[in-house]
């Protein structure tokens, strides 16, 4: 016979209570190794649309998280929502960490090294892309560089680590001394030499061969992406190298 224990039931309602109000904070050791919040879980503070104008109002807080909500659509991207991007742009090496999770068959990106100016009309035209997205919309099909933790037209992931539709995933990306890496869910799925031939002939071979990465540059903005669907995001914290 089951009997209830008090003293176990506390201690779990301790725990989840500990680890609900450790969203988007930072630990003793973040703090102490000079990591900063980009998002706080109550309002888009420190975050423009892509162009420099206000977020949309299709971005949201929703239970501690950035929502990208989309009833309705205008073209591939949700009424009222558009590209954003963090106000004070990366220079140097760098660390960055955040969780995301998608609504079924949904599409989004998190984009490095982004600037913003005239002749870069759309973010992708700039930023290296991560591929946030529900892998069901490939399934079966042939292996292509658009899956989740791809850089988007550039690389593979190494493996297959994401979680599916309606679960978290992490991501920790580094940028140290040239060399970039890239974890989900604890496995490294992306590593480069951005000095390298191999990474140079990608560049040159994508979307971003006119790009300022093209050309060696590595800093600029960060950004989340509106690709019309339902995509959320939390914890995203940057650590200036």
């Amino acid at each position: 016979m089951f009997k209830f224990s008090f003293a176990a039931y506390f201690l779990g309602f301790v725990f989840v209570q500990a680890n609900a109000q450790s969203l988007n904070t930072l630990t003793p050791k973040e703090k102490k190794e000079g990591w900063e919040l980009l998002f706080d879980g109550k309002n888009l503070k420190g975050w423009h649309a892509y162009g420099g104008k206000e977020v949309g109002s299709a971005w949201m807080v929703d239970q501690g998280a950035i929502k990208l909500n989309v009833p309705e659509r205008a073209g591939n991207k949700a009424k009222n929502g558009g590209d954003i991007v963090i106000d004070k742009a990366v220079n140097g090496d760098f660390e960055f960490k955040a969780e995301w999770k998608v609504s079924k068959y949904a599409n989004s990106g998190i984009f490095f090294f982004v600037k913003e100016a005239p002749q870069y009309k759309n973010m992708h035209d700039t930023g290296l892309e991560l591929q946030v997205i529900d892998d069901k919309i490939y399934e079966g099909a042939k292996e292509n560089t658009h899956r989740a933790s791809d850089f988007f037209g550039i690389a593979n992931a190494r493996l297959r680590e994401g979680n599916p539709e309606g679960e978290w995933n992490q991501i920790h990306f580094i940028v140290r001394k040239n060399k970039l890496t890239v974890y989900q869910n604890g496995f490294m799925v992306q590593e480069h030499d951005l000095s390298g031939t191999d990474w140079k002939q990608r560049i040159a071979k994508s979307g971003l061969k006119d790009a300022p990465i093209s050309k060696g540059i590595i800093a600029g903005g960060i950004g989340l992406q509106d690709w019309g669907s339902t995509v959320w995001y939390r914890n995203i914290k940057l650590l200036r190298l």
